[in-house]
């Protein structure tokens, strides 16, 4: 086993050199020898099993970590997905489970903005709401860029993002503000400069989820949404940045668990599972070439109809290279072996993905890096560049819709209330504001404020001359229905009728469910509540910075796609 693996790792020496001169797709129709020469010393049950990628979490305890080295040491996976954990953690259990593999696995994460969406102590970007608000993508390409740099030197070889999905429907729960929008061109725009930028940098990359996931009102984690547009409406409106971006050299695209009876008629079958949208039109009419993935198979969305390992068949069966997450990929090796003996599985579908996947592997060259450095690694993937990065992304998104004369006039030396709603504790917003506003006094909200509390503040910022206010979402997802109680909603209301100036640190989608703030003297939308976000507002708000941000979604009647003063 010892000799089988060095044999794998000089090859890939040997051959990686040039590996990133092409691009992934380029190598595909050119496919070096070292694929070949790999292919040839799996048996059937290794190169199904190159198809599978296991979970694994370094927040379990080194009980669970070693399950999981198990698991990749008895069926020899192909890859492995990291979820939430700590990226020293990380790495120690990447370079025990490369140890593990005869060939090399794929490391991969969802990182849609970035490291910090699943481990700790890393970078999270904002979010793609928040980033489809910039005019200016080439920020977006820099992002792309600066991903890439983290998950290379963490071992990581895919991001399984961006998300190219359209949120076309403002109560989606699974989408919502993971999506760049809701207009075709902007998201198709945005998901290909963040793309560009992972990819030049050399990290394989996973568009999802196809067919288009943003007008869901289900969350498939937990049932089988189903869309009831026609074929039509599907290829003009949710598979244009899929089309768009396939033409740009998209290296993969994710499958999602959706019931679309317009594209195939089999009840309560998900498109993940389905060939005639995988294979016929993905790989046929799209004509896309490059990995495709499906979403988790352990979600509700697929193996509730689909059970024993049924589902894991039929993902084969209609055409997915990769099935991420599997219930038991034994189990489902032996049930794709056998249905290749009766006919059902071609053998010759399963070689073509397992080529797929080791022209993925020699193409990204993780074989000559194949032990990750622990020292200096929290460093190199918190870099001054990225921060700095972070703070102009969120510079160019912050959007101003009313207001723009009035805040102009502001005099920083008048008496000036600044309020903070939603949370319990004085924010970085108000510390902010106050560098512009000498006089001022801060006051404090919280989401679940009482009537006398709200009264009391109430009467005093009724003696300033200015009033400044936040709005703070507490969650840790800028979710729609911002947690504030009536008499918070009702206050907010109150002060938007007086000489008051807002900025929303929540999902724009709240401005539906706080009426008022159409009619405020001021309103700066800061998408999320990251401090970051209150420092690009408070920027604003002091006429230190130029708001240059579009809203990425309409928020009807008062609000629309492209607002932005």
């Amino acid at each position: 086993m010892k000799k089988r693996f060095i044999l794998f790792a000089f090859c890939a020496v040997a051959f990686s050199a040039g590996a990133q001169q092409k691009t992934y797709l380029e190598m595909l129709a050119n496919q070096p020898k070292w694929v070949d020469s790999v292919f040839r010393k799996l048996n059937r049950r290794e190169r199904i099993a190159q198809m599978f990628f296991v979970r694994a979490h370094t927040n379990l305890g080194q009980k669970y970590i070693d399950s999981v080295g198990q698991v990749i040491k008895k069926e020899q996976l192909g890859g492995v997905i990291f979820f939430q954990g700590g990226p020293v953690r990380q790495a120690i259990a990447t370079n025990a489970y490369q140890k593990l593999s005869r060939v090399p696995l794929i490391v991969a994460n969802d990182g849609e903005w970035g490291l910090g969406m699943r481990l700790d102590s890393t970078i999270s970007y904002p979010y793609q709401m928040t980033l489809g608000a910039i005019q200016n993508k080439d920020l977006l390409y820099r992002m792309g860029l600066e991903v890439a740099k983290d998950y290379k030197r963490l071992g990581m070889q895919m991001n399984l993002a961006p998300d190219a999905d359209i949120n076309n429907n403002p109560k989606n729960p699974v989408i919502n503000y993971r999506s760049f929008g809701e207009n075709k061109f902007n998201v198709a725009s945005k998901t290909g400069a963040y793309m560009k930028g992972m990819q030049e940098g050399g990290l394989l990359t996973t568009l999802k989820h196809f067919p288009g996931h943003g007008d869901t009102d289900v969350d498939s984690h937990y049932d089988l949404p189903q869309l009831t547009f026609s074929a039509a409406r599907l290829d003009s409106l949710e598979m244009y940045p899929f089309k768009q971006l396939i033409k740009e050299g998209a290296s993969g695209i994710m499958i999602a668990h959706m019931n679309i009876p317009s594209l195939d008629t089999t009840k309560n079958l998900p498109s993940t599972l389905s060939k005639p949208i995988v294979t016929g039109i993905l790989k046929e009419k799209l004509g896309f070439k490059g990995l495709i993935i499906s979403d988790a198979m352990d979600m509700k969305g697929v193996v509730k109809y689909f059970k024993e390992g049924e589902a894991d068949l039929r993902g084969i069966i209609a055409g997915n290279d990769i099935l991420e997450l599997s219930e038991n990929s034994e189990r489902a090796n032996k049930l794709i072996r056998k249905a290749i003996r009766q006919g059902r599985v071609d053998i010759n579908t399963i070689n073509e993905s397992v080529k797929k996947i080791l022209t993925a592997k020699y193409w990204a060259g993780f074989a000559n890096r194949d032990t990750i450095a622990i020292p200096g690694l929290s460093a190199g993937i918190n870099r001054n560049t990225s921060n700095a990065l972070v703070q102009q992304l969120a510079n160019a998104s912050v959007t101003l819709l009313r207001g723009k004369e009035y805040i102009k006039n502001l005099i920083p030396i008048r008496r000036t209330a600044i309020i903070s709603i939603g949370v319990p504790g004085v924010t970085r917003f108000q510390k902010e504001i106050s560098k512009g506003y000498y006089n001022s006094v801060y006051y404090v909200l919280d989401k679940d404020a009482s009537s006398t509390q709200i009264s009391n503040i109430a009467r005093e910022v009724a003696a300033f001359d200015q009033i400044i206010v936040g709005i703070h979402d507490s969650r840790s997802r800028p979710a729609n229905n911002i947690p504030l109680n009536a008499g918070v909603k009702n206050f907010i209301k109150d002060l938007s009728a007086k000489n008051a100036v807002f900025a929303l640190f929540a999902n724009p989608y709240n401005l539906a469910g706080l009426p008022g703030l159409e009619k405020s003297k001021g309103l700066v939308i800061g998408y999320q509540k990251e401090d970051y976000m209150q420092v690009s507002a408070a920027a604003v708000i002091n006429n230190r910075l130029i708001p240059s941000g579009k809203l990425p979604v309409s928020i009807l009647p008062n609000y629309k796609f492209g607002d932005g003063l």
